[in-house]
């Protein structure tokens, strides 16, 4: 699994200035002023979100394999990813939400116009339920690892369009959270305006970036 981010700071740590510096790429992050939402509804192990290091693997692996969590090997694998992605399916058919299957990974894409109002970080009402839709088959299906991306599209001020995508990431993680999911598997980060998947020359374009992604990965054990 490629080296990335992980979401690791202690509960304990003060909610001070809305953003920090990262001391391994020295660039402005995330504080825990932002994630502290998630250290109020779902406890202390997620931590508030931030962006942490974590080179050479995912170090959620290896702890929640240390926590009694079994990993998947051989043909288990696509098995366990096959009836997830069915049952995601069944449960998001008609809310707006597309499943995609990329290998052993399961992607939600979650259009913003489903889930947030323009310009807010706060899910919409109607949206929570299947939030904790997606968090019921998330829950029994516990050998995998949880990332939440946020993204906007290119209008607007770049640090402000982190921000929010930052923010939104968080909102959706602090719903899936709190229906009882270890945080341990989650990984959150904003993404702003840095990864469209359409043109955003167009209106059309501008509305499929502006979205909030759901990756799903096994746990490989």
């Amino acid at each position: 699994m490629k080296s990335k981010l992980l979401v690791a700071l202690a509960a304990t740590l003060a909610l001070s200035a809305c953003t920090t510096t990262d001391p391994f790429t020295g660039q402005s992050q995330l504080s825990n002023t932002t994630g502290g939402a998630l250290i109020g509804t779902g406890g202390g192990a997620l931590a508030g979100a931030l962006v942490g290091a974590a080179v050479g693997g995912d170090p959620r692996v290896g702890a929640l394999i240390g926590a009694g969590v079994g990993g998947l090997t051989g043909a288990a694998v696509g098995n366990y990813m096959d009836q997830q992605e069915a049952e995601l399916r069944a449960q998001l058919q008609g809310t707006g939400v597309s499943v995609t299957r990329v290998g052993q990974q399961i992607i939600l894409n979650m259009p913003s116009n489903i889930t947030f109002a323009t310009d807010q970080a706060a899910v919409q009402p109607q949206f929570n339920q299947t939030l904790v839709s997606v968090a019921l088959v998330l829950k029994k299906f516990d050998k995998t690892i949880v990332d939440v991306y946020g993204h906007t599209d290119s209008q607007g001020d770049d640090a402000y369009n982190l921000s929010l995508s930052q923010r939104r990431a968080v909102s959706v993680a602090t719903i899936l959270a709190s229906q009882g999911i270890d945080q341990r598997r989650f990984f959150i980060e904003g993404k702003g305006e840095t990864s469209p998947i359409a043109s955003n020359a167009t209106e059309a374009g501008r509305a499929q970036n502006r979205r909030v992604e759901i990756q799903i990965a096994p746990i490989n054990g």
